[in-house]
């Protein structure tokens, strides 16, 4: 049933391209027999798909990086990835690509150029974008291509990301496997257009649509359209239209499926059809297939051989946690000069932008009216005329498109800072920070080498959507930094250090702290050390612990009150400083966790039972906690006084030191 086209393909290549598409149906054989045995946990089957990862995977350059999905095992193997340790991976052993830390295709090698998916599917066409970004401003001439699932493209991430590559003319192919269903829900109860030849022209992209059981009209297309996507520099969207021979994954079943599908698809199997047609054209011998298979199976018995020697690994908390985050040992950087000059937090921080830029060549700026605007708070103002449209990166409303182009850029070695326009908007990029930033070293020694810079707070009568306090969302999620500084020196040193530090670092910014008096700054380049606290205050009555706005609070309510107390400024929320809180505690005696952020789930829940484990004998008040009103942040300006825990702060302190 499938007519192929050889072109000036020579036999050779017509031969290899037979023997990387057997390879992953041979494997997957082997592998839905360990499952029935009981040795393998799950697997996703790609049987009846082949054609597409491997018409890809010898198509495109070995340099071009691939983001595949469950079911393209034929990436890999057409990469050769050695089997020997996607065995391990599939079995959650030290020498699969994760250390057992992920299973199957969830994981990358940058060796093969590869970067494989997270589960919510939709997030790793952003990170193509940012790939596509970093071989776009480095001129390698290299291109990207993503897979994506017809069910994954009624995710957001799939417009936001289509977008971005169009509006920014990015060399990456998006290629849909439309294979008609997603899990169970098939195309129809998905999206009522025929074709996705319907929705590339929406955004101004070439579509095509092939038949991706001809491996041959796979591998022309693929490397007709990379040849394109250089020449012209703007993204190319691909419609593969394929189907699955078994269920989702194997406990799933296919009872959904009608018969008559399977018999019409069962004539279009890509494996036979192929093979017929080397036969047809004397190519392929009848006599060596079985010696080709043969070869085949004898690889992957010694690679299952080798992984079934391999015990699973041995746990250690010690080494999990610290894999969280990359290696990195800061060296603070001092001024070199005594030059300085009165800023506000806004001039600092602009001005730490500023050098970072200057400093780090691979650095680039991204956010919604960054570039001409100067950004909503003109942080960014005049960095554009300095450093040019590459570097100062106009967005559109996307963040999790953004923030995915960000581990993009990283894995090309590019740092980023992005701005989100308010702390209250980053919920549009939640699942890239938590579930892709966060977790990407843990899982694959990939490293996010991304800022995000989020302006917050509320005490400006700006409402619900403008005035959240977000950092306790962020808390709870081991691989992020999370930094709050609360005035301009700080905030100049932190923000040069985030920029160092090679994971991902949260960035809050005090909207109301922005243009506070100017204090003054070094002019010079010089850095903080992220994960430290600072006493603001000394004395011996109470330590109140606080961060951004309450630090305010706090000098401002003990110079009232005359109360003499140690102000401990956090700056670093993630990882926090223990050791100064603890010393501070031990000599007052009393303690006062203080934040803006509602009560409830609050960080000082957090820093306020550490200390009564570890300080239990030296006080002499029970620690108290004081933050917001566990409601959402209200517009008029009684209502908001009333919200926020400054108006508490005096009787707080008054019923700890009567205690």
């Amino acid at each position: 049933m499938i007519a192929f086209d050889r072109k000036q393909l020579e036999d050779s290549t017509l031969l290899s391209i037979y023997q990387e598409l057997l390879k992953p149906r041979l494997i997957e054989e082997k592998m839905l027999l360990l499952l029935r045995q009981g040795e393998l946990s799950k697997w996703f089957s790609g049987i009846g798909q082949e054609a597409i990862s491997v018409g890809v995977g010898c198509a495109l350059h070995p340099e071009d990086y691939l983001l595949p999905l469950h079911r393209n095992l034929g990436v890999f193997t057409s990469r050769g990835v050695p089997l020997h340790r996607l065995f391990c991976q599939f079995q959650g052993k030290p020498s699969g690509f994760t250390k057992g830390r992920d299973r199957s295709f969830h994981f990358g090698t940058k060796e093969h150029h590869i970067v494989g998916m997270i589960s919510h599917l939709g997030p790793q066409m952003a990170v193509a974008d940012g790939i596509a970004l970093a071989e776009k401003l480095s001129r390698s001439g290299r291109t990207t291509l993503v897979f994506t699932g017809d069910g994954g493209t009624s995710e957001g991430d799939f417009h936001e990301a289509l977008n971005i590559a169009a509006v920014w003319n990015l060399p990456v192919l998006f290629l849909v496997e439309n294979n008609g269903y997603g899990l169970s829900t098939p195309v129809e109860e998905q999206f009522v257009i025929k074709s996705f030849k319907e929705k590339g022209p929406a955004y101004g992209i070439d579509t095509i649509s092939i038949d991706g059981n001809n491996v041959l009209e796979v591998y022309h297309t693929i490397q007709a359209a990379a040849k394109k996507v250089q020449e012209e520099q703007k993204p190319i969207l691909i419609e593969a239209n394929t189907f699955r021979m078994r269920g989702h994954e194997e406990a799933s079943g296919t009872t959904y499926v009608p018969d008559e599908l399977f018999a019409y698809w069962a004539s279009k199997d890509p494996v036979e059809n192929y093979e017929h047609f080397l036969l047809q054209e004397g190519i392929l011998q009848p006599g060596a297939i079985e010696s080709i298979k043969q070869s085949i199976q004898q690889t992957i018995q010694e690679a299952w051989a080798y992984a079934q020697q391999e015990s699973l690994p041995v746990a250690d908390s010690s080494v999990e946690q610290a894999d969280m985050y990359v290696p990195y040992v800061q060296a603070v950087v001092r001024p070199r000069t005594q030059l300085t000059r009165p800023m506000r937090m806004v001039d600092a921080i602009q001005d730490a932008l500023r050098l970072g830029l200057e400093r780090h060549r691979n650095l680039i700026l991204m956010g919604q009216d960054i570039a001409e605007y100067g950004g909503v708070f003109k942080v960014t103002e005049g960095l554009l005329e300095r450093f040019g449209k590459d570097r100062i990166r106009n967005t559109p409303l996307c963040e999790s498109a953004v923030i995915g182009a960000g581990l993009g850029l990283a894995i090309k070695q590019y740092k980023s800072v992005i701005e989100i326009q308010f702390a209250d908007f980053v919920t549009n990029g939640f699942n890239q920070i938590v579930n892709n930033l966060a977790k990407s070293y843990y899982r694959w020694e990939q490293n996010a080498d991304v800022v995000i810079r989020l302006p917050t707070g509320a005490g400006l009568t700006a409402g619900p959507f403008h005035s959240q306090s977000t950092e306790a969302w962020f808390f709870h999620t081991p691989g992020l930094k999370i930094v709050y500084p609360s005035n301009a020196v700080d905030a100049k040193g932190l923000l040069l250090a985030a920029i160092e530090d090679p994971n991902p670092v949260l960035f809050y910014e005090h909207k109301a702290l922005y243009r506070n008096a100017p204090i003054v700054v070094s002019e010079d380049y010089y850095t903080t050390l992220i994960g430290e606290a600072v006493l603001i205050e000394q004395g011996s009555d109470i330590s109140i612990i606080t961060y951004g706005m309450g630090v305010l609070w706090a000098k401002e309510v003990c110079q009232q009150l005359q109360v003499s107390a140690d102000i401990v400024d956090l700056r670093t929320l993630l990882p926090w400083d223990k050791e100064t809180i603890l010393r501070s505690v031990k000599k007052t005696g009393r303690a006062l966790v203080l934040h803006e952020d509602t009560l409830t789930g609050g960080i000082s829940a957090e820093i306020a039972s550490y200390i009564q484990e570890a300080a239990f004998e030296y006080l002499d008040a029970p620690v108290k906690r004081l933050g917001a009103l566990d409601t959402a942040v209200p517009f008029a300006k009684t209502l908001e006084d009333n919200f926020l825990p400054k108006s508490k702060l005096v009787d707080m302190v008054h019923e700890i030191l009567s205690y």
